[in-house]
């Protein structure tokens, strides 16, 4: 059997969810974000089993495929393989391949959902020893996605104590207009605060009045009240 047919197979004898609800859910209606996006109700716990048992027989140019198709959990599925090869790559080529497929194929990683879970796993450690410039070309495109790829993506360098293209970036996207980023760049500082408090302190100190209330509520999450109360009535 094709592998593809094989994966969608497998996929569709996990599905469970209410169909409707994750429209809703990720805005899949007119005028959302997810506007026109196909769900087909399969938990993401059944993609990651199908993903992990299938991700050595299924090729790069198959996970491609996998990843264009117009349902959603088979695109997360596809982006659950490729971070599964990625992770087994034994050489820079093997790695390259993924990420390029990765980046030829952006406007298939079109919700919160599925660059969350690929981002920072494949994006991020290539490109830990690299110039970074491509996530700041995104950061300042007009697109959404892109913009919180980029923010995300730095999710890996703050796992490794780094923390300045985050902070760099998060200055970049201050004034964005959409919860989606102001969202996405709070929980970045929140995790720069687990590891490094007053890097995020400072950061906040000197930004948190130009911020959009979202963004700052979500990067204070983990202070004290006392503190979290002088940020949020701007007393620091």
């Amino acid at each position: 059997m094709n592998i593809i047919l094989k994966i969608k197979n497998e996929l569709q004898k996990g599905a469970t969810a209410d169909i409707a609800k994750k429209q809703k859910f990720f805005q899949a209606f007119p005028g959302g974000y997810g506007e026109g996006d196909i769900f087909a109700g399969i938990p993401v716990p059944h993609q990651r089993k199908v993903a992990r048992a299938n991700y050595k027989r299924c090729s790069l140019e198959e996970a491609e495929i996998l990843l264009q198709d117009p349902v959603h959990e088979y695109r997360l599925t596809a982006l659950f393989i490729l971070i599964h090869k990625y992770e087994k790559a034994k050489t820079s080529k093997e790695r390259r391949a993924i990420v390029d497929i990765y980046l030829d194929n952006l406007p298939s990683v079109n919700n919160w959902d599925l660059i969350d879970s690929s981002a920072h796993k494949i994006l991020g450690p290539y490109l830990s020893d690299k110039d970074p410039s491509m996530l700041y070309k995104f950061a300042r495109s007009d697109n959404l996605w892109k913009q919180r790829i980029a923010i995300i993506t730095t999710f890996h360098f703050i796992r490794h104590n780094h923390y300045n293209t985050t902070l760099e970036l998060a200055k970049i996207l201050l004034p964005h207009t959409h919860d989606l980023i102001h969202k996405a760049v709070g929980w970045m500082l929140r995790e720069i605060g687990k590891r490094d408090y007053n890097a995020e302190y400072q950061f906040l100190k000197e930004h948190y009045k130009e911020m959009p209330r979202t963004m700052l509520r979500y990067a204070i999450e983990k202070f004290e009240k006392p503190v979290k109360n002088q940020f949020l009535k701007g007393k620091i």
